[in-house]
């Protein structure tokens, strides 16, 4: 939420947190499922080596399992790497956008 332009949505219901930056979704966790999980966008190399690195890391649960990884929040990862893992989601999301939307939350990032 630290983020710019990040809001917290539940289109999918109650039970699924969903986090979008300018409408587009880059984050999704369900809190209460045990372990907590969230899943997030990740470039499709570094997808596969984290999986290989860690346990807790699987392919997207119900997403896309090239672009999405599922992060089980069991410990097993560790939180600078989770911190690294969700910025990285929403600047993959942002680097997506129309030029103009793209260059306005750069730099907000900066600022």
């Amino acid at each position: 939420m630290a983020l710019p332009e990040v809001e917290e949505t539940t289109p999918f219901g109650p039970d699924a947190l969903v986090y979008k930056v300018a409408g587009k979704m880059f984050a999704v966790t369900q809190p209460d499922d045990v372990p907590s999980r969230m899943n997030l966008k990740c470039d499709p190399d570094r997808a596969l080596e984290l999986r290989d690195q860690y346990d807790s890391i699987k392919p997207g649960r119900h997403m896309n399992k090239r672009h999405w990884n599922t992060v089980l929040l069991d410990g097993g990862v560790p939180d600078e790497l989770l911190t690294e893992l969700v910025k990285h989601s929403y600047e993959l999301v942002v680097a997506r956008m129309k030029k103009v939307e793209r260059e306005r939350i750069q730099q907000l990032l900066v600022d």
